[in-house]
Order: structure tokens, then sequence, then C-alpha cells
């Protein structure tokens, strides 16, 4: 595939691929997020998304432009879930075969979901293993297609359909944005977001949110380089965990994207049942961050048009209950 950086017109071509596949997920507001936060706020709940994510999108845009006279040998993907399962989802719907490398570690759900459409799944030791090197040996045994989870230009670019989607309804309701943020890992979804914000609302501030210690977007984005995270400990934000920056998606985001914000465990959490209680949504800790972090006070939204993408929704049952027994016990 072409490594050249993706542009608007990439992600107009995607929501096409897209058409009738994915789930156009609304635009919601809630008087009590507004009250909260002082601000007028729009959330994008990718958690009602094919497969609990985001991911799907991108995975299907990338797995549709795989050549037919490639596609028996199948594809590969590394993730510790959301990736995986968009990937199996895609693959599935499509007919190719699926090997998906997901770390021992990874959330029973994400892991029983991923077999369930139908995908090979390899478990590795994150703290021991290389997920990369165990994935490429695969794809050198069998000849598949290594489908990256955000170094891409087709997964940015199927990625950049959440913010085409978020433009065209502010459109609609004669609405532009001051502020948007979504959870960032590699970088994939805030990219493609950006690329479409830019294009529709370039007066518009882009934020990354991440989960506290995993600040490398934050820290890459002050610096201008990309930079690792010195995070010590693992986080419940299974999903937001990649050590930096992609070189893509920070190839983008350099230009479009303002500065980062992040949200701890906790505030994630409380996020979490911030969802449940007043949006009537199940989302995922990484899922849930941009929102800690607009609830934590960590973006200067008073006053402010702000958007907020919730990414996954794919969580435990026993980390869930906890996160609202939290809230009932706060």
């Amino acid at each position: 595939m072409d490594q050249t950086l993706p542009v608007y017109a990439d992600i107009e071509a995607a929501a096409r691929r897209l058409a009738g596949h994915v789930v156009r997920t609304p635009l919601l507001s809630s008087p009590a997020l507004d009250a909260a936060t002082g601000a007028r706020v729009f959330v994008k709940p990718e958690v009602l998304q094919r497969t609990g994510s985001f991911k799907f999108r991108g995975a299907f845009n990338r797995l549709s432009l795989i050549p037919e006279d490639e596609r028996a040998r199948g594809v590969v993907a590394y993730s510790s879930g959301n990736h995986a399962q968009g990937v199996a989802a895609a693959a599935q719907i499509i007919g190719l075969p699926a090997t998906i490398v997901m770390p021992a570690d990874a959330p029973a759900f994400k892991r029983e979901r991923t077999k369930g459409y139908g995908a090979r799944v390899v478990l590795y030791d994150r703290d021991r293993e290389s997920r990369e090197g165990i994935a490429e040996a695969i794809v050198a045994e069998s000849g598949a297609t290594l489908v990256l989870p955000f170094d891409d230009p087709q997964i940015i670019a199927g990625q950049g359909t959440v913010g085409l989607e978020i433009a065209e309804d502010l459109h609609a309701r004669g609405i532009a944005p001051d502020l948007v943020s979504a959870p960032a890992s590699g970088g994939g979804l805030v990219a493609g977001i950006a690329l479409a914000t830019n294009h529709h609302f370039p007066q518009a501030r882009l934020l990354t949110s991440e989960p506290a210690g995993y600040d490398d977007h934050a820290r890459s984005l002050a610096s201008g380089v990309r930079q690792r995270h010195d995070a010590k400990a693992r986080s419940i934000c299974d999903a937001l965990m990649a050590p930096e920056p992609g070189e893509l998606t920070f190839a983008i985001n350099r230009q479009l994207v303002a500065g980062g914000v992040t949200a701890t465990d906790v505030e994630a959490m409380q996020a979490m049942a911030f969802a449940f209680n007043e949006l009537k949504l199940v989302v995922e800790p990484g899922g849930a961050v941009a929102l800690a972090a607009l609830l934590a006070g960590r973006m200067d939204a008073r006053g402010q048009t702000v958007v907020i993408v919730l990414s996954g929704g794919n969580v435990d049952a026993g980390l869930y209950a906890e996160a609202i027994g939290q809230r009932a016990n706060d």
C-alpha cells in the first residue's frame, strides 16, 4: 500500500466504501453534560459502532482495498482488542481468513469477541515478546496482508469518517465547533478527525486525550518531535497504551492538533459512570478519556462548543460494575 499521507479526499472515498457497512453514529447532546462543564457539548458515541468501537471503520476500508488475488492468503493484525475486533469483523464480512496477535492480559471480553468473528487468536506476553515480531513471522510464512492498527493511510482515512460525520451533522445544525477531542493511542483516530475537521472548520482547536502517564502525544505535540511516554504502571485504559505516536499519524497531528490533555484511571472510571447515568451509554476506560479530561477541567472548554468522541465500549463486566459502583459510593 502507498504510505503517502492521506488527504481529505481519501476520507470521502472511504465514506463511500463504508456506506451500508458501518453505523452512522449520532451526534448527541446532554443538558447534564453542559451543566457539568459550562460548555455546549456534543458527544460522538462510537460505542454504538459495529464491534463497539471506531476501529471497524479503518479496518473495513483497508481490507476492502486488498487485491482479489491476495485475499485468499488472509490478513494478520496485532491489537489489545478493538483493532482486533474491527479487523476480524471486516474480514468475516469480506470473506478473508484473519489471524490476530493479542496480549495474554487483554480483557477476556475482547479476546472472546475477536474469536467470535471467526479470527484465529495468537496470544503473547507483552512484557517479554514482540507482537510485531510474531505478526511478521506469520506474514512471512503465510503471505497474508499485515493490517497495521494506525500507521496506514487507508486506516487513517477510514477513521476520518468519524470526523466527516461530525462535520456533516454540525453543518446541518448550523453550528461550528471551538474544540474537538478524541482518545489517542497510535493517533489514527485523531489524525483522521483532524483532516476532516480542518477541512470543514479550520478555526477549531483539536486536542488528544490520553491516560495519565501515557502522554506521548501531549509530549510530542509540545516538542514537535515524536516522544515515548514514561509510564511505569499499567493503565485500565488498555486500548491506549501505545508507547509513542505513529510516524504517519504524527506527521498529520503535528500540523493540525493544538496539544494534548490527560485523565487519570479514577477520572476515566468516573466518566464511565457519568456516561452510564446521564448519557445511557456503555463506555470502556480508554474510550472515556476525552470525556474524563473534559469533566476534570483539563480543557479550556467553558463557554465553548465542544465535540467529544467516545471511541469504544468494549469493557469487561466486572470493571464496568466497579466503575458504576464507584460513582454510587462517592
